[in-house]
């Protein structure tokens, strides 16, 4: 499949506007790409609680997971189910939350200068065939729309906020997912 972006949303996403996110800095243009992991509860697949979570809807006593993230507003640009469906909350051109409190290469805020793509998943679960396409997919685009976004400058939640995140976890497989990119031509 070939992606396209319409004004800073995907076409082939289906577009689920957060409110949790904001203009991004003047002159601040994406140059890095957080890759998180995330399920809600743990390890459940396939509900509508992660949109539920990242559009401030989430029925915090629905599960008594939820005690524990009551009342955080959060979001990512972009969410890759399983089955390898995009839901986009955030446009590319601002700032979502996702990174929280995060350094990259001596520079805080990464929320400021990112883009953040939510894989469903976990640590310990290996992420799916159809994941691995759609993010490649999306990842080619990107680096091509945003000429500060480079395959070099792709990072795991965990390497930002170390000692606090450890998404997208041992179970991510990065040789697998840079394999699928293009050389820039």
């Amino acid at each position: 499949m070939e992606f396209t972006l319409d004004e800073g949303w995907l076409r082939q996403a289906r577009k689920v506007p957060s409110p949790n996110c904001e203009p991004r800095p003047v002159n601040c243009r994406p140059e890095l790409l957080v890759i998180h992991g995330i399920s809600l509860p743990p390890r459940s697949y396939g509900g509508d609680c992660i949109e539920r979570f990242f559009t401030n809807q989430l029925d915090w006593d629905e599960h008594p997971y939820f005690e524990e993230i009551r009342g955080v507003r959060v979001s990512a640009h972009l969410l890759i189910r399983r089955t390898g469906e995009l839901l986009q909350f955030v446009n590319f051109g601002e700032r979502a939350w996702h990174a929280g409190v995060s350094c990259y290469e001596g520079r805080d805020n990464c929320n400021d200068f990112s883009i953040g793509i939510e894989l469903e998943g976990c640590d310990e679960d290996p992420y799916t065939d159809e994941q691995y396409v759609a993010l490649a997919g999306v990842t080619q685009l990107l680096i091509g729309h945003y000429p500060a976004l480079e395959p070099d400058k792709i990072v795991g939640h965990n390497e930002i906020a170390p000692g606090r995140k450890t998404d997208p976890g041992p179970s991510f497989d990065w040789e697998r997912y840079r394999g699928r990119l293009q050389p820039a031509s």
